[in-house]
């Protein structure tokens, strides 16, 4: 996750190739519809039902269609056009909901970050990947595995802590999570962690009894600091397309979420998705995932985002 702009570049190609799918089902139909012929009111009322197909919801589509339509009514484009315009409209609707994840810079030491998310949401992944690159960027950094009912998910993160050279706090299988999470964060006090990462078990967010153990996770680790945890991250997958918003209301009631990460947007043809979900959050949407490698998780920045779901590379 490095800002350096050679990088970046890489990093943008990658995201447009991953939301290939995306991009080609929904830019095919609009430039066929669009490209040398002059936009009306109904090419606008098509156009929103693209959008709509696309998943990004009837409110955004509307404001998109609009907005797109402010800028080409009565004119004929080039495809070029088309896109740029698609594209601007679509950053318009993204850029209030862009956020930062920023553990390094906090006066809390150690910053304490709490990861949600059904199982499949690729959750422990993420956490793993986050852990390398603080690691690489020169932070002490602990991991602990609190979802204690899957044995995978325990070995999985102590997998990415021996690749990364960061310690796994660890038990066996049916401990207790909150209990876990009190002692992580007591043993990153004394050993002056820079940043803890608290994995959860991916409960379904309509289990009552998993929803009422991740809210006692919270609650023991405001025991030992009333600001924790500082960062809450609901990892979501692309995937489940509009599903997403019910798990993301759940988990920002029991846990308060600051900020959402969205993971897989390379394996659905509705990568549209992440604009109702930005939209709906509380919280805004702070990292997007489009592969399995390390540099596939970056800070999500809405132009470019927009620019690849049309299928245009980063300017």
């Amino acid at each position: 996750m490095t800002d350096a702009s050679s990088d970046q570049r890489g990093w943008f190609s990658r995201l447009t190739q991953g939301l290939t799918r995306t991009s080609k089902q929904m830019t095919e139909q609009v430039v066929s519809v669009f490209t040398k012929v002059k936009l009306d009111q109904a090419a606008l009322d098509q156009l929103e039902d693209l959008l709509i197909e696309a998943d990004l919801g009837p409110q955004a589509a509307g404001r998109v269609a609009e907005a797109f339509g402010r800028s080409r009514f009565g004119r004929e484009a080039t495809e070029s056009e088309i896109k740029e315009s698609l594209a601007e409209a679509i950053a318009a609707e993204l850029a209030p909901h862009q956020g930062r994840f920023q553990p390094l810079y906090t006066v809390h030491k150690p910053y304490v970050v709490l990861f949600v998310g059904v199982n499949g949401s690729g959750k422990t992944t993420t956490l793993g990947k986050i852990a390398a690159d603080l690691k690489r960027r020169g932070a002490k950094v602990m991991i602990a595995a609190g979802d204690t009912f899957r044995a995978a998910a325990i070995e999985q993160l102590k997998v990415w802590g021996e690749r990364a050279g960061v310690p796994v706090v660890a038990k066996h299988i049916g401990a207790d999570a909150a209990g876990l999470a009190y002692e992580a964060f007591e043993q990153a006090r004394a050993e002056q962690i820079d940043v803890l990462l608290i994995d959860t078990a991916g409960r379904l967010q309509n289990k009552s009894a998993l929803m009422d153990e991740l809210a006692k996770v919270v609650r023991v680790l405001k025991k030992l600091d009333p600001s924790a945890p500082h960062e809450t991250l609901l990892v979501l997958d692309a995937t489940v397309g509009r599903n997403a918003l019910s798990q993301m209301e759940a988990f920002d009631r029991t846990a308060g979420v600051t900020g959402v990460v969205m993971t897989k947007l390379d394996g659905t043809a509705r990568g549209g998705v992440l604009i109702p979900v930005a939209e709906a959050a509380q919280a805004p949407i702070k990292l997007i995932g489009v592969g399995e490698s390390i540099d596939d998780l970056q800070p999500f920045d809405a132009r470019g985002f927009a620019r690849s779901l049309v299928g245009l590379e980063a300017e």
